[in-house]
């Protein structure tokens, strides 16, 4: 019979084996937690972390399959624009004026 590992344990057990966490979490928890960073403005979010929260949403019927449609279609064409957005800014030239000479008479 397995044993039942509490909270404590499960949290012993990640700090002792590193990278275990990320074999053990979720794709729908690591979305979350880029979410919550880029939010924050610590972090980036992906079109791949919208679609993983949209399809759990859906599985689990917190929203319909059209509305996680619409969702993900605007996901789409904001980072379209902000893509587009980031290629048409081409950083100036800094450009210092030229001095007048002072002519001497």
């Amino acid at each position: 019979m397995p044993a039942e590992l509490g909270g404590s344990q499960i949290s012993s057990l990640l700090e002792a084996l590193p990278g275990i966490a990320s074999v053990l979490r979720s794709p729908v928890a690591d979305a979350l937690v880029k979410a919550i960073r880029a939010s924050a403005g610590i972090g980036d979010f992906t079109v791949e972390d919208a679609e993983e929260l949209v399809r759990y949403a859906v599985r689990r019927g917190l929203i319909g399959p059209d509305e996680g449609d619409r969702v993900l279609a605007a996901v789409h064409a904001a980072l379209k624009a902000k893509r587009k957005a980031a290629r048409g800014a081409k950083p100036k030239a800094r450009h210092k004026p030229e001095k007048k000479k002072k002519s001497r008479r």
